[in-house]
């Protein structure tokens, strides 16, 4: 009798063409396994054997076939459906049958068809049958209600050169719908401009007098019939600086001097790639035509076109956003940017949050001279919070910049020390770091972070002070954390900062857009009711008694699901941490990075022992400290935004989740529902990532085929990351030729976490605790012998 390698050997003859899946069978001991059972029970070699096999015997072949699938998935065979769809089947059915939730006879086709030597299609065809839907937590593909849907936006990109090619298609994702014509908003974003009303009549009316008058009945004087860009820049600087000129005698006393720039041929500073802006205004009234203008300097960005038609999603709004976002990196206290698009003589306003963009109805300039004229002396004019910078920090006179917050009944002081980080987005979380200290205690270092969580997520500090009171090791601690708020109210987005501007009322609202809202929901979020102080930006949480008291129990709600097009919103939070480091690829030499990537993973698995899942491992969430000097922890992980308690059933009360894609575990960028297996696995790409990406210490670099992990489509970057892994050789020659020489000497530590996260170059596909103690057993190891190591 034939052994199936002979029959596929003679088919692949007949056939003329090469079996992955029969060579895959026969290299993974499939065969040999199915005979030797037979033999072992006195069974007939051929497929009806199947029939009288006990199910440990049943469990234990097809576990065998699905790993010799899992391989020939990996080299894009599959011609029915597609490698996702075969990885996700593959996995699905290898926890039915390790949880023994399986009917045996769905798995005796698939058996049945690999014994029997068949196409490979017939075994996919077959593979795809046998699926049930019966999953283990690990490898479960999470549906909408039970996992946060995962999103992608700009500050999700590792070291990459951001082109525009690139970042435009991932901005136009991060923006979402671009909601246009909303009534009300020049009155929500210049009505508190103090005189604006009255100045711009006024204005307009001495316009509009006189022989030589600047605005007639056929619109403003000088304006270029054809409407082209150097034209119109021209026009606009003009018109511009005669109104400013006109406007003296009624301009409040409290407003500061502006001025437009029109610079569209020289690249703004300040940009990690080159980017140019067609005009603007700056708060340095002495800029000119060759005054080298940075990112810092734009108060309000500008967007030329000569076409009208030009007024667009792809075209003009997106120009103006990729400039909003620039904005909003150089500026670290922004919490909005206002701008401007001017599409032949057709003029929209904008305004860029964090939940994307919001623009008025359009107008003709040459129609609406009044309109024209206000809007300009309000850009003019602004105050600094109007232009949507944040007042609760202030800056003293000696140029210090500070806070207030409220602790234990007293109001502290702490001051800003320097920028440590800035989300480089414009719709998102957009966390921003300071280092900062207690005024009267300079040498104690503490962490201030502000970001803008969805409302209805679990609050970070209140996980965070949960985390610290319980004792959880090597995780930032809690020292306090409060909503800010702005003119006496929480800043939101929807509230505050749009002040109540609707988005069903633009004139091009889908409710198709909109995502459904989430299921479980937290009562503390920024509606709840809550005592608050007369000082601006402090609102009062129960943070504010002693750090160390352990937090209230808090109320869960788990409410039906309102309209299915709930609006979103995000709150502006506050939270201060009594640890400071350096992100981890800044580690002075391999032995503090590997120390400190153990010291992390035992702050995750310290975390996860009491009921909190990370779910956010990025090479900048892991930090480090070298100063002996420091009382912070000597490694710690930072950002509990995106964890949740691991009990739950709903999802996390977020419209969207991000993370940075390079160091995402293959099974979350597949759909599965996460678990600490995927954060560990996060771990092990956050090594790989530092050891092709950094020359040395903090000395990061930009590598073309690794640039394409930040664009790629989520699908597709999960079979690259596993082509990486498979097999031992490839990933020893990749590493070879992509780890920095700084790093060529981790390759075996890097190696032999891969072979202990990928067991036979898979994925887990159970939860392995004792995962976290033989990852943290190879970074020792590596650390102890100086990186001398059996693999």
């Amino acid at each position: 009798m034939k052994t199936c390698s002979n029959m596929a050997a003679d088919d692949r003859v007949k056939r003329g063409e090469e079996s992955i899946i029969q060579e895959a069978l026969n290299k993974d001991y499939f065969v040999a396994r199915f005979h030797s059972i037979c033999e072992e029970t006195g069974l007939s070699c051929t497929p009806d054997a199947l029939n009288n096999l006990p199910w440990k015997d049943i469990q234990s072949l097809t576990l065998q076939l699905l790993l010799a699938l899992e391989h020939s998935a990996m080299c894009d065979l599959t011609p029915r459906y597609s490698r996702a769809t075969a990885l996700n089947d593959i996995q699905k059915l290898k926890s039915a049958v390790l949880s023994e939730t399986i009917d045996p006879s769905r798995l005796r086709p698939l058996l049945t068809s690999a014994i029997a030597c068949t196409p490979d299609s017939d075994i996919w065809e077959c593979l795809h049958g046998a699926v049930p839907g019966y999953t283990t937590p690990r490898q479960e593909i999470a549906s909408p209600s039970q996992q946060t849907p995962w999103s992608y936006n700009t500050s999700s990109l590792a070291n990459s050169s951001e082109f525009r090619q690139d970042i435009d298609r991932v901005l136009k994702a991060e923006l979402g719908a671009l909601y246009v014509g909303l009534p009300h908003f020049h009155s929500t974003f210049f009505g508190g401009v103090s005189g604006l009303q009255a100045a711009s009549h006024a204005v307009f009316k001495i316009c509009t007098e006189g022989k030589d008058a600047l605005f007639a009945a056929d619109g403003w004087k000088g304006w270029p019939k054809v409407a082209k860009q150097v034209d119109v820049l021209t026009w606009f600087a003009d018109i511009t600086e005669k109104l400013a000129e006109l406007s003296k005698d009624y301009r409040p006393e409290s407003a500061q001097l502006r001025r437009p720039l029109a610079q569209p041929n020289k690249p703004v500073q300040g940009s990690t790639a080159e980017r140019k802006l067609d005009i603007g205004f700056v708060s340095d009234i002495n800029a000119g035509k060759d005054t080298r203008c940075q990112w810092s300097d734009i108060l309000v960005p500008g967007e030329l076109k000569r076409n009208p038609a030009a007024d667009t999603a792809s075209k003009a709004w997106l120009d103006l956003g990729r400039y909003a976002r620039e904005v909003l990196l150089a500026q670290d206290t922004r919490r909005f940017v206002l701008g401007f698009t001017l599409c032949g003589s057709l003029m929209r306003i904008w305004a860029f949050d964090r939940l994307g963009g919001v623009a008025s109805e359009r107008f003709d300039i040459n129609k609406d001279g009044l309109q024209f004229v206000f809007i300009i002396l309000g850009f003019l004019w602004m105050s600094d919070e109007q232009y949507g910078f944040d007042p609760t920090i202030i800056t003293k006179e000696d140029g210090r910049r500070c806070i207030e917050i409220e602790q234990g009944g007293q109001v502290q002081l702490l001051v800003l020390k320097r920028l440590m980080k800035r989300a480089p987005c414009i719709a998102g979380r957009a966390t921003t770091c300071w280092k900062a200290y207690r005024e009267n205690e300079p040498g104690v270092p503490l962490v201030v972070k502000d970001s803008w969580q969805y409302t209805e997520r679990d609050e970070e500090g209140d996980l965070l002070q949960e985390a610290t009171s319980t004792g959880v090791i090597n995780v930032a601690r809690h020292y306090h954390h409060n909503t800010v708020c702005v003119r006496g109210k929480s800043d939101d987005i929807r509230d505050n900062v749009r002040g109540g501007l609707d988005i069903r009322t633009a004139s091009n609202f889908c409710p198709e857009r909109l995502a459904p809202p989430s299921a479980d929901t937290s009562v503390a979020d920024a509606s709840r009711e809550s005592r608050s102080t007369n000082r601006p930006g402090v609102k009062r949480t129960p943070s504010q008694t002693d750090a160390s008291m352990p937090p209230s129990k808090r109320v869960r709600s788990s409410k039906a699901p309102g309209s299915p097009h709930q609006l979103p919103n995000r709150v502006h939070r506050r939270i201060v941490l009594r640890d400071y480091g350096e992100p981890i690829y800044k580690a002075s030499t391999h032995e503090s990075l590997l120390a400190a990537l153990e010291g992390c993973i035992t702050g995750h698995q310290s975390l996860h022992e009491v009921g909190i899942l990370h779910r956010d491992i990025s090479a900048s969430n892991l930090m480090v400290n070298e100063d002996v000097n420091n009382p912070s922890w000597p490694a710690f992980l930072i950002d509990l935004d995106l964890a949740i308690r691991e009990e739950r059933d709903g999802a996390s009360g977020a419209n969207s989740k991000t993370g940075t894609r390079a160091f995402m575990a293959i099974g979350s960028l597949l759909g599965e529902k996460h678990s600490f297996m995927h954060d560990l696995e996060s771990f092990f790409w956050v090594i790989f990532w530092i050891c092709i990406h950094y020359e040395g210490p903090g000395k990061g670099r930009v590598v073309a085929r690794f640039d394409k992990w930040n664009f790629a489509d989520t699908s597709d970057l999960a079979f690259l990351k596993q082509g990486f892994v498979l097999k031992e050789a490839n990933f020893l020659r990749m590493a070879d030729e992509y780890f920095t020489q700084y790093y060529k000497s981790l390759i075996p530590c890097v190696n032999a976490l891969r072979k202990a996260v990928f067991p036979n170059g898979i994925a887990w596909t159970v939860e392995n605790i004792g995962l976290y103690d033989q990852m943290k057993e190879i970074l020792r190891a590596a650390r102890e012998d100086g990186n001398k190591m059996l693999c």
